[in-house]
């Protein structure tokens, strides 16, 4: 009786083992497709910091730049200001490069952004080859919402 409950309990362990593999290796979470429909080139291929804009943080709405909201939620980002009162991104203590859709920006023009029409930011927080000098301070790159993916609902 023993001996057929040790098989019953292995079998049961394996079979949750096997499906719990097979789960997570077909699982896509929001954020990995967020990547996957937004980046593309050097931009998908880098592990960063992925922030969902859409679904996750209706609290950057009140803010005028998004440079304004994201200290504090981004682990070793510093945001200084010229006397000029323009934005200056660090990561680690090294200027980061800015880019909005893959496009290098100088960081005046997230003053002509609004923070509503941004989908997702993905800061990448080693150097980048992709940017100018090779970006040693990394990469805060900022995709902004696509026609289909406004959802104000005049369908």
């Amino acid at each position: 009786m023993k001996r057929i409950l040790v098989l019953v309990f292995g079998c049961i362990i394996s079979l949750a083992l096997f499906s719990q593999r097979y789960n997570r290796s077909n699982y896509i979470s929001p954020k990995e497709k967020l990547n996957e429909e937004y980046c593309s080139g050097l931009f998908k291929m880098y592990d960063g910091t992925i922030i969902d804009m859409v679904n996750e943080n209706e609290s950057a709405d009140s803010y005028q730049n998004v440079l304004e909201w994201l200290p504090g939620r981004i682990a070793g980002l510093q945001i200084y200001y010229t006397r000029y009162g323009t934005p200056v991104p660090f990561i680690r203590n090294s200027r980061a490069a800015i880019f909005v859709d893959e496009m290098p920006v100088d960081a005046d023009f997230l003053n002509n952004l609004p923070v509503t029409d941004i989908a997702m930011i993905k800061i990448i927080k080693g150097p980048f080859a992709g940017a100018v000098g090779n970006g040693p301070g990394g990469v805060i790159s900022i995709y902004s919402l696509k026609g289909d993916d406004d959802s104000n609902g005049d369908e």
